[in-house]
């Protein structure tokens, strides 16, 4: 359980994660906001209360030891690059570069041109897979660090991410964490129009995880959760369910605000909510 202290300073970061977006993707004039926004609280108190990431990345000597946080849902890049920023690990003032030429913040998160990044994503249903070898590369390793893989839910309708599922059940993967950002939007729409996913329960634990359901804006639950999941004894879902654009009025719950960027008056009323965000 967090301190109400450790709560206020969690709630104020998250506020500047999502104006960072907010002003990043105004500036780049594209991105996807929606889902980025969304996001803010759980890797807020992922990054500040539960996984071992040095700062010094990999010029840190515990680097090996590190926990691995993949973003399979990589179009929510301006959320992971704000989170490096305010994580020391990148300079703040580098994501007004953001999707602009020669940046290292690409559109979707690059291994190679920025540390921090443990795989690059984009391409929608693999970062499960890919954390699925990191962790049995882990378990050959005997290194006890944790995978933790952040996923949209409409990212779900890639069979790909079942084929991951099956494998990390199979394997016993209990150092496997998948958050799942069930906002239940898409580009699309509704993702249960789309393709429907519930019960989603019922179809993870069918194959062989463990499954916690929680309000992914409450920092108690989204806490809880993670020291819940590392003591399973099989890998462990987490379905966060969550408000795409949250903190923003004018894109709460719209999908339309998947993959636009706000313009200057947009920019302004956003930014508008976002201070008055308790």
């Amino acid at each position: 359980m967090l301190t109400e202290n450790e709560i206020k300073e969690l709630q104020k970061a998250s506020r500047k994660t999502r104006i960072n977006i907010i002003k990043m993707i105004h500036a780049a004039k594209s991105g996807h906001p929606g889902g980025s926004l969304s996001g803010a609280d759980i890797l807020n108190v992922l990054y500040n209360k539960c996984l071992n990431i040095p700062k010094e990345w990999d010029k840190s000597p515990d680097f090996d030891n590190r926990d691995r946080f993949i973003l399979s849902k990589g179009h929510a890049s301006p959320l992971l690059y704000s989170i490096l920023a305010q994580h020391g690990i990148l300079d703040e003032k580098e994501l007004l570069t953001f999707r602009k030429f020669g940046s290292k913040l690409q559109g979707h998160p690059s291994k190679n041109h920025l540390k921090g990044v443990e795989t690059s994503t984009g391409s929608l249903g693999q970062g499960l897979s890919i954390g699925c070898g990191i962790a049995m590369g882990l378990k050959l390793d005997n290194n006890a660090a944790t995978v933790v893989v952040y996923l949209g839910d409409g990212e779900l309708q890639e069979g790909s991410c079942w084929e991951a599922f099956m494998q990390a059940g199979h394997r016993t993967l209990d150092n496997l964490i998948a958050i799942i950002d069930r906002n239940r939007l898409q580009i699309d729409g509704n993702t249960e129009k789309v393709m429907a996913l519930d019960n989603l329960n019922d179809k993870i634990r069918a194959f062989n995880w463990n499954v916690i359901e929680i309000n992914g804006h409450d920092y108690n639950q989204i806490y809880d959760a993670y020291i819940q999941a590392k003591k399973s004894t099989k890998p462990c879902a987490i379905i966060a369910n969550t408000i795409k654009g949250k903190g923003v009025s004018f894109m709460e719950n719209q999908a339309s605000w998947h993959g636009k960027a706000p313009n200057d008056e947009q920019l302004e009323q956003a930014l508008k909510d976002l201070s008055d965000e308790v």
